[in-house]
């Protein structure tokens, strides 16, 4: 299953995190995936908002990841951009923060290849016009179930 939108503007990305939310209350593995300056961060706090997170939401880019505890929920932001070999993943203990239902953002997941799980959606954030495609992917048996409801 896929669904694809398109998204013209930072409040704009942030609605459309806010509108996953709703799909997301049970946990999954979500890679995401575009290149610099595309909107994954922007996406992740419209989604931790739309879970019910008040404050700030940063780019883990320097500490890899950001745990956030929202809703009943443990999320962790991930964002391996300055990874320097997945091995370095093993050593941070990389496999607790997803031994519980919890819900894992991973910007850059590429680079963690073959440590970290499969992901449940993969979202794609790609150019277009003045604003960004979005395509929204399942990857698993989970992944279809948690999309059902983005379907138009």
């Amino acid at each position: 299953m896929q669904v694809e939108r398109e998204v013209f503007g930072e409040e704009a990305m942030v609605a459309l995190g806010q509108s996953l939310a709703a799909s997301f209350k049970k946990g999954a593995v979500v890679y995401l995936e575009g290149d610099l300056g595309m909107g994954k961060t922007t996406l992740v706090r419209g989604l931790l908002q739309g879970l019910g997170y008040v404050g700030p939401v940063k780019s883990p880019t320097y500490t890899l990841v950001e745990p956030y505890e929202v809703a009943g929920l443990e999320v962790f932001h991930f964002d391996l951009y300055r990874l320097g070999d997945p091995e370095e993943l093993e050593y941070m203990g990389i496999r607790d923060y997803f031994a519980t239902d919890s819900l894992s953002l991973i910007e850059w997941a590429e680079l963690g290849v073959g440590v970290l799980p499969k992901a449940d959606i993969v979202v794609r954030l790609g150019l277009i016009r003045q604003g960004r495609s979005v395509e929204i992917k399942a990857n698993s048996a989970h992944g279809e179930a948690l999309l059902v409801g983005l379907q138009e």
